[in-house]
């Protein structure tokens, strides 16, 4: 065993990796937002209906959260780096081939298929398996901070993306997220190694190197058997239902619709994506901060504050006028509790599964996909049928409120489990 004190820049080059995952998640995010920003324009240029369009997103945003657990097993036995330079590869080259698209089922492939399993391993899984592998302290702090990366992506992307197409329609946005995913991949492959042992350094805040942890198997086995084992413990499933609100609520409902909400109402695009902008300011904020309050108070309340909080301002929404103060109101509020519930879900995950709380992270993430999918695609057709979101809004606002009431209510044997050797 070596000290930590024989290799102090070993232990500091966590914060490095922390840096690199802290971006590639951010571009990972950046495409994952380009679908919102993609939906008038791809519309307008090749006359598909929206529910078409949406279906698209609601493809990818689901594939991105099946591919989680499988990521996060792939991350285990081949290694975090090799899976993520394969899902940056595969996210610059499946949205730069939509460039030749003349057909639906063309956008679904590229802009659905593909890019939804490269960014499902480039997610919050990778963050998850970083904290755990190159952190003994401050888990909760540094998951808030990557977690927020994907509320900086909105925050730095979504206004450019705007402008790009509102100068030249989808093409350039989909030459700027391909690019930006392309500008990664040196960047990992050369300053990325796979654990702190390759450095002879310990976990950064950790007294001694650990010797690397034994390969479990193929990671199909592995994610499926770890499945197994979580689906006979009743938090698995809280966990599991509350991010299929936590989906619905986010990505799948707001991050996907309310620039077209907003045109509704006569809002233009760059507008509109200037509030998403705002939500990803305030909730690089409030995910940060949810992390330290994640590794000072019990996870379970911060949740429950969380989902009741979001719940309600979803509900008041479509009872606004619509103006610039109302909306940034509502922009700065929902913000901070946009993906705050990351960090206190990932401490319950991994204080009740240990070694194996990544994976069933991954699998809480499939649920939340799920429930973003609904809300991307069902919104779509609410919007079609009706001629408005209104409902869409009502009925993700009060299961943001039962989520919150689940958390309350729960009773739960918080003793850990032992992964078998």
């Amino acid at each position: 065993m070596k000290s930590a004190r024989s290799h102090p820049s070993g232990a500091r080059y966590a914060l490095v990796v922390a840096g690199l995952t802290f971006c590639a998640l951010l571009v990972s995010a950046g495409l994952r937002a380009a679908p919102s920003v993609l939906m008038l324009p791809v519309q307008a240029d090749f006359g598909w209906s929206r529910a078409g369009v949406a279906a698209t997103a609601a493809v990818g945003i689901f594939l991105y959260g099946l591919v989680g657990p499988f990521a996060a097993a792939l991350m285990q036995t081949v290694g975090i780096r090799r899976t993520l330079l394969g899902g940056l590869v595969l996210m610059s080259v499946s949205t730069f081939a939509s460039l030749w698209m003349t057909e639906p089922w063309q956008y679904l492939l590229t802009w659905g298929v593909f890019s939804g399993l490269g960014t499902g391993a480039v997610a919050s899984v990778l963050g998850a398996a970083v904290v755990s592998r190159w952190f003994a302290t401050r888990q909760g702090l540094v998951m808030g901070l990557l977690t927020a990366s994907t509320a900086t992506g909105a925050l730095i992307f979504l206004p450019w993306m705007a402008h790009l197409s509102e100068g030249g329609g989808w093409r350039p946005v989909v030459i700027f997220v391909s690019v930006g995913c392309a500008l990664m991949i040196p960047f990992v492959a050369v300053l990325f190694p796979e654990r702190p042992v390759d450095l002879g350094a310990p976990r950064f805040g950790e007294a001694e190197t650990a010797p690397p942890a034994p390969i479990r198997g193929g990671s199909l086995n592995l994610a499926f058997s770890v499945l197994g084992r979580a689906v006979k413990v009743p938090i698995f499933w809280l966990l599991f239902g509350s991010f299929f609100v936590c989906g619905l609520t986010t990505n799948g409902l707001v991050g996907t619709h309310l620039i077209a909400y907003c045109g509704d109402h006569g809002i233009p695009p760059t507008a509109a994506a200037g509030l998403l902008s705002m939500m990803g300011l305030f909730d690089l904020i409030g995910t940060t901060a949810s992390g330290w309050l994640t590794d000072r108070y019990d996870p379970k309340r911060l949740l429950f504050v969380y989902y009741g909080l979001r719940g309600l301002s979803l509900i008041v929404l479509p009872f606004m006028d619509f103006g610039p103060v109302a909306l940034a109101t509502f922009a700065v509020f929902y913000g901070l509790d946009w993906i705050a519930t990351v960090p206190p879900t990932v401490k319950l995950a991994t204080q009740r599964f240990g070694v194996d709380g990544p994976i069933v992270f991954g699998w809480v993430i499939v649920g939340h996909q799920i429930g973003a999918a609904v809300a991307a695609a069902g919104a779509g057709l609410i919007r079609q049928q009706s001629g408005s979101y209104q409902s869409a809004f009502l009925v993700a606002g009060a299961m943001g409120v039962v989520a919150s009431v689940a958390f309350l209510a729960f009773k739960d044997d918080s003793r850990p489990l032992s992964s078998p050797a």
